[in-house]
């Protein structure tokens, strides 16, 4: 008879690593280039009305989609200017809360969104999450679902799920914070019509510290990750816009980035990158 020593058999927990703001400066995208092709990141998101976008999608389509989730960053807070600085979000906030935004021309804004990523990566985007998480406000989520299964209907993107990591330490109260604004009523509406959701969302933090805490901060969400989760970054290359409030912790953030090496070995398991998309084909990812 063969003995065992009874412990666990070593699991492997697929994260999605995602790069968001792909098509806001030069910078980002090269960023987000690079670490694609080291196998750093699984997935990016982008701006389609930003000016970076239209350059940057002529490479981006050629990064091999069984490699990296494309999606679309609906971004409904841009500047007056190109590359100028973006309003504030309160006032989206008041009028989705309260139900005044004007709904055809909100939705008119995703619907053109959807297609200018169709026109510039010659498909449809693999998932769909928000800048500032707009995505899972009020009014903003049930248009966009209902662009969503009209729009795909056989095979709908999957969408990013705000569910925090429930720890201690600084950063908890902005995770709880972003998820409360409509998190749960997003996927809830989500599972409703079919559409696939991920499951918690990481790199919830201030934008604060220096390299090596950010490093730090990748190792915990690294050892407290679970299949399906999605972990946000905002790496940068360099050539940020003046108007980036977060263009030093983009720097940060690119270059510990750069040092990981997967398939990282945690105290839960094996760590290795996937596109998410890839676990909804293989049904593990149906819903969150």
């Amino acid at each position: 008879m063969t003995e065992t020593s009874g412990a666990p058999a070593p699991t492997t927990r697929y994260l999605c690593i995602c790069a968001d703001d792909f098509g806001m400066s030069t910078g980002i995208n090269a960023a987000v280039l690079d670490l694609a092709a080291q196998g750093k990141i699984s997935a990016t998101s982008g701006m389609v009305r930003r000016s970076a976008w239209l350059e940057g999608a002529k490479t981006l389509r050629q990064v091999d989609p069984a490699r990296l989730d494309v999606g679309l960053h609906l971004d409904l807070t841009r500047p007056d200017t190109p590359d100028g600085f973006e309003p504030g979000l309160l006032g989206l906030l008041a009028r989705t809360y309260s139900r005044t935004v004007f709904s055809p021309a909100l939705h008119a804004d995703i619907r053109d969104q959807l297609s200018r990523f169709e026109d510039a990566m010659g498909r449809a985007p693999a998932f769909i999450d928000g800048h500032r998480h707009v995505h899972q406000f009020p009014v903003v989520r049930d248009l966009l679902v209902d662009e969503i299964t009209r729009r795909y209907p056989t095979s709908p993107p999957w969408v990013r799920y705000t569910a925090p990591v429930w720890r201690g330490g600084p950063e908890r109260l902005k995770a709880q914070v972003i998820h409360a604004l409509g998190g749960a009523r997003l996927a809830a509406l989500a599972r409703k019509h079919g559409i696939p959701v991920s499951r918690r969302l990481l790199g919830v933090y201030d934008f604060s510290g220096d390299t090596q805490g950010y490093a730090a901060r990748l190792s915990e969400w690294l050892s407290e990750c679970r299949t399906g989760d999605v972990l946000m970054c905002h790496p940068s290359a360099g050539a940020n816009l003046p108007s980036d409030p977060h263009g030093a912790a983009r720097l940060r953030e690119y270059a510990a980035l750069q040092r990981l090496a997967f398939p990282v070995q945690g105290r839960l398991g094996e760590v290795a990158l996937a596109p998410l998309s890839q676990l909804v084909q293989r049904g593990e990812l149906a819903y969150a």
